[in-house]
């Protein structure tokens, strides 16, 4: 199968699994709620079809985030279960095109990290679209800037077009005067303190101190 016509994948649980979306404690749904989708049971792939057809032709917006989750995990399950994105619109009966199914398809591959944020609807599934267009860091960053700067979709499109145009994220970014890096806090007083204390008794930034404390939180993700 020709890469372009595989989902690009950065998460690693099985396509089509509920991982979010069969969490209580994040869309009210239990597991048993949640569909699943398996690319591997023909009659799995033909609800599959059935359910990205539907979404398609839906009104539904981007409110209902856990309808906008369920039809991407369709889009990625359906592409998988028939080899290739022309194939898989030729299961919808033409309800849906290849770019619409290859977009969805990589917001339910996008990190698990990023896709609870679109589930709590932090991030607005049309931006999801976007973010779900760059690889690698470039789509912690792009999410993140629409946590942090809180980005429209228009500029989430705008920055993701300019880095497949090959503009380096932290440039297109600061284009839209996003500065990655920046974080605003809220600490308890106690810790405020001491970090300030900290800070300057080695002469660093408060920002160098956190970043310190994360890497010997998790060592093996700083390696």
């Amino acid at each position: 199968m020709p890469d372009e016509d595989v989902p690009r994948a950065d998460r690693t649980s099985p396509v089509g699994k509920p991982v979010i979306r069969g969490d209580p404690a994040i869309t009210g749904q239990t597991p048993e709620e949640a569909v699943q989708f398996d690319p591997d049971d023909p009659e799995s792939v033909a609800l599959a079809a059935d359910t990205v057809a539907r979404f398609a032709t839906s009104s539904v917006g981007d409110d209902d985030h856990v309808y906008v989750l369920r039809g991407a995990a369709a889009c990625a399950a359906l592409v998988r279960g028939v080899g290739s994105y022309k194939t898989a619109a030729e299961r919808t009966d033409g309800a849906a095109t290849v770019s619409f199914i290859r977009k969805w398809a990589r917001v339910h591959d996008l990190p698990r990290e990023v896709r609870l944020h679109v589930a709590r609807g932090d991030i607005a599934p049309t931006a999801a679209k976007h973010v779900a267009r760059l690889a690698g860091e470039a789509r912690f960053l792009l999410a993140w800037a629409v946590l942090d700067a809180d980005l429209t979709v228009r500029d989430v499109r705008s920055i993701a077009s300019a880095v497949d145009d090959d503009t380096p994220i932290d440039a297109a970014l600061r284009d839209h005067d996003v500065h990655p890096g920046h974080l605003d806090v809220d600490l308890p007083l106690a810790a405020y303190t001491e970090l300030r204390r900290q800070a300057a008794a080695e002469n660093r930034t408060p920002g160098s101190v956190l970043a310190d404390a994360l890497a010997a939180y998790d060592p093996e993700r700083y390696d």
